[in-house]
């Protein structure tokens, strides 16, 4: 059978539009500029950037909570953690991870039902997932200054990562099968959108999250399936069907010898069925070739991303007061050290 092919939309420096057939991806390629708004007729490419940066930012607040409202996301960027709040409609941030929730600092409470954050460093782009926006910040000391925002990302972006071997930010779509490229300018910290990828197999398909290993690019899909796609093209390369027990799967994470599977639902969106489970081989999950290790944690809540920081690996979860961040170590394929931090 043929292969539909795309448009590739390249938009030259001087605005000009050259349309390119190309199988297997959409690509959207902006002009960089140095401030002000990008001038194009999608709207997609219109971002907001102030005039120029306060000289002296106002101090961030406090984190005004004791406890943690759904929390998605815990990284670190530099020397600091990141904690995406997601219910509290914020992303906190600290130093270390014994202090109270009260000592953390805020980002942002300019979400609403973001999921994740990422960074270069100099860059920090989060999801505002519910508004459809990709929020940028820079640091400016100990404080973080919004800098630049991008509207109309898609359906619900909710999932953010940066790629240090290409120097990208991949931001997901969660409901319309996009991914949207960001860069940042060559010596200077604003971002462009670089391009728009696509998957129609996931048009209309909540996908929660994308794994880059190697050379491609996997994606937990709502529709009973794990879809394994080239980096540069997006072409699929490998379906791996799952029961319909695991349908509703969060991420894909490896881990040494296993790949691991957060999941939140049955194919009929039933939290009953969330849990975590590990596989050798991901061609096996549907003749039951795996194990479940939720209750290697407390099982019953909804485990969410899981997040590699210092030799230790770090779970979010949600439906359980008192257990909203774990850590855990693996050593020769066993976990161990298993606590709850938050």
């Amino acid at each position: 059978m043929q292969k539909k092919k795309k448009l590739k939309i390249i938009i030259t420096a001087a605005g000009s539009l050259f349309l390119l057939a190309l199988a297997g991806s959409l690509a959207v390629f902006a002009p960089r500029t140095d401030s002000g708004t990008q001038e194009s007729d999608d709207p997609v490419l219109s971002y907001s950037v102030p005039e120029t940066l306060p000289d002296s930012p106002a101090p961030p607040a406090p984190n005004p909570y004791t406890d943690l409202s759904v929390p998605t996301y815990l990284t670190k960027i530099g020397d600091l953690y990141f904690l995406v709040d997601c219910y509290h409609n914020q992303i906190i941030y600290h130093d270390n991870l014994t202090d109270p929730l009260t000592d953390w600092l805020v980002l942002t409470d300019e979400i609403d039902k973001g999921h994740t954050i990422a960074g270069d460093g100099t860059a920090y782009l989060a999801d505002d997932t519910e508004n459809n926006r990709i929020l940028v910040f820079e640091r400016q000391g100990d404080v973080f200054v919004h800098t630049q925002t991008f509207p109309n990302i898609g359906d619900r972006p909710h999932y953010i990562v940066y790629d240090e071997p290409t120097d990208t930010f991949y931001a997901w779509s969660s409901m319309s099968g996009e991914m949207y490229l960001f860069r940042r300018e060559e010596n200077g910290s604003r971002m462009y959108l670089s391009e728009i990828r696509r998957i129609e197999q996931l048009d209309g398909v909540y996908v929660r999250s994308f794994t880059i290993m190697d050379d491609g690019i996997w994606f937990v899909s709502g529709n009973a399936s794990i879809l394994c796609a080239d980096l540069d093209t997006f072409e699929i390369k490998e379906t791996y069907p799952v029961p319909d027990t695991m349908a509703g799967m969060i991420q894909l994470t490896k881990i040494q010898d296993y790949y691991y599977l957060t999941i939140s639902t049955d194919i009929t969106g039933n939290q009953d069925y969330a849990t975590i489970v590990r596989t050798r081989s991901l061609s096996g999950l549907t003749a039951g070739e795996y194990e479940d290790i939720y209750e290697t944690f407390i099982g019953g809540g909804t485990p969410y991303y899981i997040t590699a920081i210092d030799g230790a690996y770090y779970l979010t979860e949600h439906r359980l007061p008192g257990h909203s961040v774990w850590r855990f170590r693996v050593e020769n394929n066993e976990l161990t050290d298993v606590e709850t931090i938050y």
